[in-house]
């Protein structure tokens, strides 16, 4: 067999693995993503060794034993991320990446009950209705 064979199949792996993870939303899509792209490589490693020790007569396979450790790191790579994406997904109850990455930059999504700008309508920021100043422990509450 060729080695244009698997190349090729490793290539088309890898861009699948990249678009997974460029365009999906989803925590889990983005791991099986990423799990995509180390199979592409773990084939390039297996397709180059075989052709090296026809051409070098070499017996080490050292490229199936790189593999393997590839395969177990990316075991274990799994494993956490799975865990972290359901500690983030109990504690959020989200696993959409973009919604993920507004709360960590510390902006708040607009919701029903919030306007998410810097006017506050309910006034908490500023005097009360009838033009008399909140008290201090209203206002650090405020703004906390």
């Amino acid at each position: 067999m060729h080695l244009v064979y698997p190349a090729v199949l490793a290539a088309l792996l890898f861009c699948t693995g990249v678009y997974g993870v460029l365009a999906r939303r989803n925590a889990i899509l983005v791991l099986m993503s990423v799990e995509l792209m180390l199979n592409a490589v773990n084939l390039n490693l297996v397709a180059f060794d075989v052709w090296l020790s026809r051409t070098a007569e070499d017996k080490l396979h050292s490229g199936q034993a790189l593999t393997l450790f590839t395969i177990a790191i990316a075991a274990a790579e799994i494993g956490i991320g799975l865990a972290i994406v359901l500690a983030v997904y109990r504690a959020r109850g989200t696993s959409d990446i973009d919604k993920l990455r507004d709360t960590a930059e510390g902006h708040e999504p607009d919701g029903p009950g919030g306007s998410g700008g810097l006017g506050d309508p309910s006034g908490a920021d500023g005097p009360d209705s009838d033009g008399t100043e909140p008290p201090a422990a209203e206002k650090a509450e405020a703004t906390a």
